[in-house]
């Protein structure tokens, strides 16, 4: 009953609430549809990307897989010899010394690629003892010069403590390069003495009590020829290289590039081995100095010298003699100690008496007394008589002969 019963109150609050109309509810309702659509479209591109991105392209993923691909694959035996050639020119003509660290890095690097290159030589055995030079091709002749490449990088190394290892292993190379040529006829030229046969040399040569002229005048002239040889065959290379790297020369002018440059090799190779025996030799007799004058081994005592006579032979000597009075007996200070001793000296007299000695240098100083006085008397009548003839001229008081 309470609540069905309206008070005059309630009744005028009801009056007063203004309740929406039907056309602004319609307003409300497009204006949050209005609002709701650039969600929707949002959502609706968002939705597509993600759909077109799930489908993936193979093409891309392809390129990829093969660029990781060229990139775990190891480098071709063409692209390993060039690098390695262009290091060795880069070393060459190098303005930094041969220490410094961007050279040797160079040089260690060059090595590790050359080692490389002779591994695939050898397991794709492009060279056979049983061909000849002509069946080789002419893009693998260049090949053959790995071994030599080895050996002038290696000589490019500074490490005092293995210099003799170095060098000796340069050698082998050179060695197997020359040894290689010849087999193939590239050059005519003999092959440098190994160990033994250079051990052998050099005890006959020792042996010998006069050395062989005609073998070192034969010697010169052959450096003199392969230094001609080697200017000659520069020219032609550096008249060839554009046309061959650019791939415009034909086979016959490519084969006829590579066998010069196996040819100028040949001259390096030779020089090279010369100078390391030189440098071995030096080497090894500079431990053999170190280690006789070490602080454990005790120097052998000198034996005195004699005396010698200065003749050309023994036989001029008995007929001349020795060209001399006499041979000499003792030295300058055996002279002197003996002179000395006996009082010969010219500072070795009988010493003279004090009052002597007193009385001698009065009278100097007497004497250089009188001297000063004397000279003083001497320049007071100078200056008179000069006086004297200022006031009176020449020919004055002379009276009698005025005619």
């Amino acid at each position: 009953m309470a609540t069905q019963e309206a008070t005059p109150g309630s009744q005028s609050d009801n009056s007063a609430l203004e309740l929406p109309s039907a056309r602004d509810i319609r307003d409300y309702m497009l204006q949050e549809a209005s609002l709701e659509a650039p969600s929707e479209a949002v959502s609706s591109v968002e939705a597509l990307s993600i759909s077109s991105s799930s489908e993936v392209d193979p093409a891309p993923s392809r390129k990829m897989e093969a660029a990781e691909g060229e990139e775990l694959l190891p480098p071709r035996l063409p692209e390993l010899f060039d690098t390695c050639q262009r290091l060795l020119d880069e070393v060459e003509v190098a303005a930094e010394p041969t220490g410094s660290r961007a050279v040797q890095e160079k040089v260690l690097k060059g090595l590790h690629l050359l080692k490389q290159s002779a591994e695939m030589l050898v397991q794709l055995d492009s060279f056979s003892h049983n061909e000849d030079l002509e069946e080789i091709a002419s893009s693998d002749l260049k090949y053959l010069m790995v071994p030599a490449l080895q050996g002038a990088l290696a000589l490019k190394r500074v490490n005092p403590s293995k210099r003799l290892d170095d060098l000796q292993w340069a050698r082998e190379h050179f060695l197997i390069y020359l040894t290689q040529c010849q087999h193939y006829h590239v050059a005519e030229f003999e092959l440098p003495k190994t160990k033994n046969n250079s051990a052998e040399s050099s005890m006959a040569g020792s042996s010998m009590a006069h050395p062989n002229l005609v073998a070192m005048a034969s010697q010169r002239q052959a450096k003199i020829e392969r230094y001609k040889q080697k200017k000659e065959m520069e020219h032609r290379l550096s008249a060839m290289k554009a046309a061959v790297e650019s791939g415009e020369a034909d086979d016959e002018h490519v084969r006829e590039y590579y066998l010069l440059h196996l040819r100028r090799w040949i001259g390096i190779s030779l020089e090279e081995i010369d100078s390391i025996d030189q440098e071995i030799k030096i080497l090894r007799e500079k431990d053999a100095s170190k280690e006789a004058s070490a602080p454990g081994s005790t120097p052998r005592p000198r034996p005195p010298m004699k005396p010698f006579i200065l003749t050309r032979n023994a036989a001029q000597a008995k007929v001349f003699g020795a060209g001399y009075p006499s041979l000499a007996s003792m030295t300058v200070n055996d002279w002197y100690d003996q002179r000395r001793k006996v009082g010969a000296l010219p500072d070795q007299g009988i010493p003279k008496k004090t009052s002597e000695v007193r009385r001698g240098a009065q009278q100097h100083e007497e004497q250089e007394q009188k001297e000063e006085e004397d000279d003083e008397g001497a320049l007071q009548r100078a200056r008179e008589w000069d006086d004297w003839k200022d006031t009176h001229p020449r020919g004055y008081g002379n009276r009698q002969n005025m005619g």
